[in-house]
């Protein structure tokens, strides 16, 4: 097994298989009979437990008559389930239609997201969520609608029933409530009445704050799964995006350094009630 980096593609590429497989209609010994492979070779695949060559990657596209467009991603992410690192670059190795975060986020226990910018994800209103998707280059309209339907979709899951919604705890710079963003006052109404949820809290960090090595680390999230017995299914992942892609980590150490940063983060962040009062006068300002 590689251990050498993140984890996230062999772990995705096995959850994605195993879909196939059961879409097919085929049992786990029926595919590894026709594979000519043992069950438990099958089970380390499925489970995320060893990289693949893209060759036996493809020969289990055909055997489970995949689309051609979901084999190229599967071909794709045993490529990279080799590498030592990964960096998700949007329409190059993985294609943009792909939305691998969406498939953490969905399988996540407790969602921990500090942002510097903009509104995160999962607590944007429709208006906002279009505002942002439109300012990515060479989006058409008809590419915008999508992306901000998918954005309102992703927010359900904070309201389900089975599996357990997740817990989302959010910490924000006030400086991003104070952009001029046409809907702000609604955005900040969304954001004062999140934390009305049990599972969800929203903080400010205020301004005049004092400059620390946390400021380097940019907008992220870290990502908790549900655990099995004493262990977690799922390793801690920790998703940061950028102007060209997305980092997935998920090695202890890089962990540990970002869930620091999140505790001094928490340190510094006003409390729910504080952050609402905040929120309020802000927001009166955006109506003057």
């Amino acid at each position: 097994m590689n251990e050498a980096g993140s984890t996230v593609p062999r772990r995705e590429l096995g959850r994605l298989l195993r879909q196939a497989r059961e879409q097919a209609g085929i049992g786990l010994e029926a595919a590894a009979a026709d594979l000519e492979w043992s069950r438990a070779k099958m089970y380390r695949i499925e489970a995320g437990q060893t990289p693949m060559r893209a060759l036996d990657v493809d020969q289990m596209c055909r055997l489970y008559q995949a689309p051609p467009e979901m084999t190229e991603v599967l071909v794709s992410l045993a490529r990279e389930s080799k590498s030592k690192g990964w960096y998700h670059a949007y329409g190059d190795v993985i294609p943009r239609w792909f939305e691998l975060y969406v498939g953490l986020e969905s399988g996540a226990s407790a969602i921990r997201c500090y942002e510097h910018a903009v509104v995160p994800g999962l607590l944007q209103t429709p208006e906002y969520a279009a505002q942002m998707v439109r300012t990515r280059p060479n989006v058409s309209e008809d590419e915008a609608a999508r992306l901000v339907e998918l954005r309102i979709e992703r927010q359900r899951l904070l309201a389900r029933k089975r599996p357990a919604a997740p817990s989302l705890d959010v910490i924000i710079e006030e400086a991003l409530l104070h952009k001029s963003v046409p809907g702000m006052p609604a955005q900040i109404d969304k954001l004062a009445e999140a934390s009305d949820a049990p599972n969800v809290s929203v903080r400010v960090l205020p301004l005049g704050g004092a400059i620390t090595y946390m400021v380097v680390s940019g907008g992220f999230v870290i990502l908790n799964f549900p655990t099995k017995g004493a262990r977690s299914a799922e390793p801690t992942t920790v998703y940061s995006e950028g102007l060209s892609g997305a980092l997935y980590l998920d090695r202890l150490d890089e962990v540990r350094t970002y869930a620091e940063v999140w505790k001094g983060l928490a340190a510094q962040a006003l409390s729910v009630e504080e952050s609402r009062k905040l929120m309020q006068r802000i927001k009166e300002r955006h109506r003057d």
